[in-house]
């Protein structure tokens, strides 16, 4: 008897032990895989976007009354600078459709869509290669130009930090008062975003979940972006939108894991066509 105990809590012991070696090693895998991941994205940034915080940063943005009037003393219309050889990377992988950045955090990366499978760039790279963070990534449900009244970007919350784990600096109220805009730059544009509100949001799919084509529905998505009912939120303030703005909403999953997403939204405050 005392010896089929003893076998018993052996095998316990060995079963609690597989276990937690399983789990290390696939944290470990993940930040491996991950850093491995962060160090490309460097690259490849340091590559097609070697000046993007100098030429961002340097801009500044208009509110989007002025979008259109742009011009110099002689008439002609200002271009703005694109930091960015889309061109180039989209020869390469024509997924690649636009880039993103955001000042003081770690979001400088390509964005991606397939085509055949909402969910490839879950975990692919901007190659097509297996990779556990993946790409920064639109479904097929949005269009690639921006012009949807709500755009959704997702990327994973890596524990390293990379792709849009930095997201959740927006909810410190310090930094979130500092940090302003979200910047996307496409072929041929660079569009800034006002960052509206940060928040946590359930899980729900937002795209297949909203009819933004409805206006009260648009209105009512509006409403929550300025009043989120969450435990943790933070609001600009003195910020109107009507149904003609375009929302960008970029969501990533919680610290600690669970349920739900956090979201940060932004909306188009000016919209330049770009050299």
């Amino acid at each position: 008897m005392k010896k089929s105990k003893n076998k018993a809590i052996i095998a316990v012991i060995v079963i609690f032990a597989l276990a937690f070696a399983v789990a290390a090693g696939i944290v470990i895998f993940k930040l491996v895989n991950g850093a491995l991941a962060s160090g490309d994205y460097e690259k490849i940034a340091g590559s097609y976007a070697s000046d993007i915080t100098a030429t961002t940063e340097s801009g500044g943005s208009q509110p989007v009354s002025q979008q259109s009037s742009q011009q110099s003393s002689e008439g002609n219309t200002v271009l703005a600078d694109n930091p960015v050889n889309l061109s180039e990377l989209s020869a390469q992988n024509p997924d690649i459709y636009s880039w993103i950045y955001i000042s003081n955090t770690n979001v400088n990366y390509p964005v991606a869509q397939s085509a055949e499978d909402d969910n490839f760039y879950l975990d692919h790279d901007i190659y097509k290669g297996y990779s556990f963070p993946g790409t920064i990534y639109s479904q097929s449900c949005n269009k690639r130009d921006y012009t949807d009244r709500v755009t959704v970007l997702y990327g994973h919350n890596m524990l390293d930090g990379s792709m849009f784990a930095t997201l959740h600096y927006f909810s410190d109220p310090q930094f979130f008062e500092e940090n302003k805009y979200i910047y996307i730059y496409t072929k041929d544009r660079k569009l800034t975003y006002e960052v509206v509100s940060a928040y946590i949001y359930d899980d729900r799919h937002i795209m297949n979940s909203f009819n933004f084509l409805d206006d009260k529905v648009y209105a009512e998505w509006q409403e929550e972006a300025l009043n989120p009912r969450s435990v943790s939120s933070n609001v600009r303030k003195d910020i109107t939108l009507t149904k003609d703005d375009k929302m960008l909403v970029l969501s990533t999953c919680l610290n600690g894991g669970g349920d739900g997403r956090y979201l940060v939204q932004g909306v188009l405050v000016n919209n330049e066509q770009t050299r």
